[in-house]
């Protein structure tokens, strides 16, 4: 398992990667809370929420859940831990753009995989 430390190093490393043009108007800039985060829709506790775009008053940011990360690939090998961190980032920094773009087309992808996930699940 990564600790919270090296998963804020890896974090940062990614981010310093990529273009300075994708975090436009994220003046709250990006997180990592130490929480594991259940989604509101899980049936058994078991849909971990990963990361969040969020808009308020304060402004645009991005939050990771270092316990629901590790929690989920904690696991893996070091490069493949770092490729998920990269997609969660990826994930999160779409929101973002998207919303500055008027898009809601990420937002009605995570809805389908959400309903998908209540499929199997029964319900």
């Amino acid at each position: 398992m990564y600790s919270y430390e090296e998963c804020g190093q890896i974090f940062d490393e990614i981010a310093d990667s990529y273009p300075y043009e994708l975090y436009r108007e994220l003046s709250g800039g990006l997180r990592l809370d130490i929480s594991t985060k259940i989604h509101p829709k899980a049936v058994s506790n078991d849909l971990y929420i990963l990361g969040e775009y969020h808009r308020s008053s304060i402004g645009k940011y991005i939050v990771f859940y270092y316990g629901s990360i590790v929690r989920i690939y904690g696991h893996l090998p070091i490069d493949e831990f770092r490729e998920q961190l990269r997609k969660i980032l990826s994930h999160e920094l779409r929101h973002h753009n998207e919303y500055l773009a008027g898009s809601d087309d990420l937002i009605l992808y995570d809805d389908c995989c959400i309903n998908d996930y209540l499929t199997r699940k029964g319900k």
